[in-house]
């Protein structure tokens, strides 16, 4: 009975799964093009489906824990080992367990682009205002900085 609730949820999760994954794609592309209203929308859309899959997992290790089971792949094997579906368990199982791997992959390279935009802002955000002139090469050729910072309206 336990085994096939588990199989059930992990089955159930892979079309928010799978969404999840198309939305951090279309998110990547968004973010290329700095597209606010789309970004917006994709972030109510990720936060529902994260909320979702992390209900399931919740379920999912509390089948394990009440059969005083490892609540992770471990505890999968041993439920697998004992029951009639534990092959169709353990395939479901890691192919979830893949596609939330891309998910995450996908999220961590969307950080990475998020983070060089920041910074790329953040440095002209400092020309603008005058900050910390960036360094340049003078007239000879030389690495440099300038003496005395100007704002964009001063240049």
């Amino acid at each position: 009975m336990h085994d096939t609730n588990l199989l059930q949820l992990i089955n159930d999760d892979f079309a928010p799964a799978q969404q999840l994954l198309e939305l951090l794609q279309t998110e990547a592309l968004a973010l290329h093009g700095r597209d606010m209203p789309l970004l917006e929308e994709i972030l109510a859309r990720k936060q529902a489906l994260i909320i979702l899959l992390e209900q399931h997992g919740r379920k999912r290790s509390e089948i394990l824990a009440s059969l005083n089971l490892p609540t992770d792949r471990t505890g999968l094997e041993q439920l697998a080992s004992q029951s009639s579906i534990g092959e169709q368990l353990m395939t479901q199982g890691d192919a979830l367990t893949d596609l939330i791997s891309q998910c995450q992959a996908a999220n961590a390279k969307n950080g990475q682009s998020i983070q060089i935009q920041q910074a790329a802002t953040s440095n002209q955000l400092k020309i603008l205002t005058g900050g910390e002139p960036p360094a340049l090469y003078d007239a000879s050729g030389t690495f440099a900085r300038p003496v005395k910072p100007r704002t964009f309206s001063q240049a």
